[in-house]
């Protein structure tokens, strides 16, 4: 499979890596935003890149036919600006906020957790995430993923990462250097807590499942997510 990878940072790097472990070519490396970008014989493009260039680099890559998939955080306000626009050039798009194949099995878990707990009175909720201090948003997309999953099964309206309301969940975003990522769900009541905790070891647990999805992409059509890659949920 040939990959084009659009951001080839330390994400980029490690996705390069797998891929070629697995017989993948990589024949295109962003690092800069550009208009100058040459999909020929791409089979999947990867988006790895920034809040600002990723739309761009997302819609190239459909003008060209390119499936692509995204795991960049940070611009999902134009989100279903993106699916409108897959969708006219039925075109091949997935998105993750986190391809780490532990990650959403976390996701799964933490959504039956909120489902279980909403039948229970007393229990209040937190966030806490941790990621390394190159990262550019804040709160993750993956914490911001659990929040909105126990939003949807619960009565809370919202989170926030200043001081919460009665309505809201808190997520405490740390930055530290060199932690690839941790996000720890908190339950706590009067007499106990409950939490669920999943701690990266290193990026190759990302960069593995972005290479997964975009190998299980390649020849299809429409729009996806890392349930669909894992057949979960």
């Amino acid at each position: 499979m040939n990959i084009a990878l659009l951001g080839y940072g330390r994400m980029g790097k490690s996705i390069e890596a797998i891929a070629l472990e697995r017989n993948h070519n990589i024949i295109l490396k962003v690092s800069e935003p550009t208009d100058d970008l040459d999909f020929s014989n791409v089979d999947v493009a990867i988006d790895f890149s920034i809040p600002t260039a990723a739309v761009d680099n997302i819609k190239k890559a459909l003008d060209a036919g390119v499936p692509v998939l995204s795991g960049t955080t940070g611009w999902l306000e134009r989100y279903n600006e993106v699916i409108d626009y897959c969708n006219s050039k039925n075109g091949t798009f997935l998105y993750a906020s986190n391809f780490s194949l532990g990650v959403n099995i976390f996701f799964e878990i933490n959504k039956k957790l909120s489902q279980l707990i909403s039948s229970v009175e007393g229990y209040t909720t937190e966030i806490e995430e941790i990621h390394h201090t190159q990262k550019l948003d804040a709160p993750s997309g993956t914490a911001i993923t659990l929040a909105e999953q126990i939003i949807k099964n619960t009565d809370y309206k919202s989170w926030t990462l200043e001081k919460p309301n009665a309505n809201e969940i808190h997520i405490e975003a740390k930055r530290i250097p060199e932690v690839p990522g941790t996000h720890e769900i908190t339950y706590n009541s009067e007499i106990d807590s409950i939490s669920i905790k999943h701690t990266a070891h290193s990026r190759q647990g990302f960069a593995l499942g972005a290479v997964i999805a975009a190998e299980w992409i390649k020849d299809k059509k429409g729009i996806f997510s890392m349930k669909d890659v894992l057949n979960i949920g």
